[in-house]
């Protein structure tokens, strides 16, 4: 192999993976993020999303209704409820080990319900199957188990 062989090779290298970084920085949102359109109003979704997830044994830990908690502050945005989802048999494989605490600042679920200016509702969460591959293990066990479990809630109101 002659010089400029190495340095066209190596300087390939080099351009593809600059432009396998910039490619995954910007789809790596929506990878990450899942949104899909209700097929119920604001209310609706809210109303049958909330009986979804108690008939699915899981806890409604926290409900956050931004559009209520932004106009205390002067601000007129349209229906959003952000909802940290609790099922105790998950969280607990978790946090009864040491190391899988790490990932404790995901805990509880989140998934958000809100209004467009479309008019139109949506259903949004972490894609939570693809963020637990990457732990592996326990964590990936339990996660992939609860993501099967509140997509299937989920799918209740955007079906």
């Amino acid at each position: 192999m002659n010089k400029q062989t190495i340095v066209m090779s190596v300087g390939g290298l080099i351009v593809g993976a600059v432009l396998m970084g910039i490619i995954g920085f910007y789809s790596l949102p929506g990878m990450m993020m899942m949104e899909d359109e209700s097929r119920y109003d604001f209310d609706t979704t809210v109303e049958v999303f909330e009986e979804k997830v108690r008939e699915a044994g899981w806890s409604i830990v926290v409900t956050h209704d931004m559009q209520e908690i932004l106009q205390r502050h002067g601000h007129d945005v349209i229906g959003v409820k952000i909802y940290e989802l609790c099922s105790s048999r998950y969280s607990a494989e978790i946090l009864k080990l040491d190391d899988e605490r790490i990932v404790t600042p995901m805990m509880p679920c989140r998934i958000a319900i809100y209004e467009k200016s479309n008019g139109k509702t949506y259903v949004t969460r972490m894609d939570s199957e693809l963020m637990a591959r990457p732990f592996g293990g326990v964590i990936n066990d339990v996660m992939q188990k609860a993501a099967v479990e509140m997509e299937a809630v989920v799918e209740q109101v955007i079906l």
